[in-house]
This record gives structure tokens, sequence and C-alpha cells, in this order.
């Protein structure tokens, strides 16, 4: 946006002074009393890019200067704050953000899915703008109890959820039918260490939540219930991208995006409710 908006400037200037010269020239073929003070069609297309560009750079501004203050720290730090130059703004949706996907980096939205063991069915569902998962776990316990209306028993989650944070908001509840057993991959598994036994022996003393997960997910029984992740969640993203073709959301603006993620996750559930009713 640096280099265009300097660029933008330069045809500006140049546009303007081609612009006066030509004033002059029908002035002086068709008189001053003729209308001559629309600005050219080529002028107000870089005048409209130029403005456009200046908002995206206070957007910028302004995300950069949110998320000092997240970060801590103070007013006058907040706002000395500017955008790094990877700092990108899409234009054509602004409410995008910028996204890992599979094998490129992209701008989107992330979506979350719940899905429940017996039928696949999708427990609670919602869009965010945030780009990865940690900050997602309780507000996805928050809404599988709004929408499907009960709390989860027990979650699995991949190790995008995982933070010493949200292990210890599974544990924290009021009473202790609230308590969710968690079972949340601590990082990527390398090929076969699945089959290596769990170690013998207590935890290092001073071990964390995470390092009491990582244990737990290393005994027999931690490994077959984690395992199962594998034929209740992963499925239901595979038959949504792949069956029913969906691989980009069509509509801008989270808002919209949000509502077209609740009718694909509605229509999910009928069709899995649809095909154990013709079975």
């Amino acid at each position: 946006m640096k280099e265009k908006q300097e660029q933008l400037k330069e045809e500006v200037k140049q546009l303007l002074a081609q612009a006066e010269a030509a004033d002059a020239e029908e002035d002086e073929r068709h008189g001053r009393d003729r209308r001559g003070d629309e600005l050219p069609a080529e002028l107000r297309r870089r005048e409209s890019r130029l403005a456009r560009i200046q908002q995206a750079k206070k957007v910028l501004e302004q995300r950069a200067r949110d998320k000092a203050a997240v970060e801590g720290k103070s007013e006058e730090e907040v706002q000395k704050v500017q955008p790094a130059d990877k700092d990108q703004y899409n234009f054509t949706d602004p409410e995008s953000r910028i996204m890992m996907g599979a094998v490129r980096i992209l701008l989107g939205f992330n979506a979350q899915a719940a899905v429940e063991p017996m039928m696949q069915l999708i427990v609670g569902q919602q869009v965010t703008q945030a780009a990865n998962d940690k900050e997602q776990l309780t507000p996805m316990v928050e809404t599988i109890e709004q929408q499907a209306g009960q709390r989860p028993q027990a979650i699995l989650a991949d190790n995008g959820y995982c933070s010493d944070k949200n292990l210890e908001y599974l544990e924290s509840v009021d009473r202790p039918e609230q308590k969710i057993e968690g079972y949340i991959a601590t990082g990527k598994s390398k090929h076969g260490e699945h089959r290596k036994p769990c170690k013998r022996g207590p935890l290092p003393k001073g071990a964390t939540r995470v390092d009491r997960m990582k244990r737990k997910l290393q005994t027999k029984m931690g490994k077959a219930v984690y395992a199962a992740r594998k034929c209740v969640v992963e499925p239901v993203f595979g038959q949504i991208k792949q069956a029913r073709g969906f691989r980009q959301f069509l509509l801008r603006g989270l808002k919209k995006v949000q509502g077209e993620w609740a009718l694909l996750c509605m229509t999910h559930n009928i069709l899995k409710i649809h095909g154990v009713l013709q079975a």
C-alpha cells in the first residue's frame, strides 16, 4: 500500500496537470461559460483508490494499537505503535483476516465446529476472525451449551486448542458434575510415537497442566480415547469439503459468513438425520 500510495499520488499530479491544460484548451475553444469542473474519469478512479488506501492504513494502525493494548502495553506505548510492513488489508472483504491454510496463507475466517460421537451431528458452531484456535476452547464450550442445551462431559481437540489457560478452564468448575474431561493434544505426534509405551513413575515436580495432559494422552486409555477423534470430527469436515464441495465462503463480511456457516452446519445435521431414518 505504501508503494501504491506514492504511485497514485504521482499519477494524480500528472492527471491534474493534464486536466488543467485540457480546461484551458476547452475554454479557448468553447468559451468559459461552458461547465468544465468535472474531474476526468481516470482521475476520479485514482483519487477514489487513494482514499481507500488511506482508510485501509488507518484501519491497520488501529488494529496495531488494539493488539498492543491487549498485550498490556501502556497508553503511551499503544499510541506509538505502528503496523508491521507485512500487515495486510483485504479490500474485497475488510473483515477477513490472514489465516494459515493447509498449503498456503490466505485471507479468510476461522470456522469452528463441535461434533458429537454417536451420529456425527454438529452440536456447536461459530465463525471467528482469530488466526488460531488458542482462544477458542472456552467460547466453543459456551457455544455448545447455548446451541445444544447441555454442557459437554468430555472434549477431544487437536493441539491448536492446547494451552495452560484452556486446561485450567476445563478443571475450574463450581460443581464436580460441571468438570469437563479433556483429551487435548499437546503437540504434533511424530511418526510411530503413538506406539511407544507410556513413561512410568510420577511426573517431575512443578509439572504444568500441559505436561500432565501429555502424560495422560500417552496412557493406553488416553491413546484410545483421543484416537476416536479421527472418526468423529475429522470426517465431518471431510464430508463438508469433499462430498458437498464446500471449499470457500461465498458471502463477505463476518456476520454473513457466520450465517452461511450456520446454514451449512444445519443442513449437515439434516442430512445425517435423514440418513439414519432411511437406514
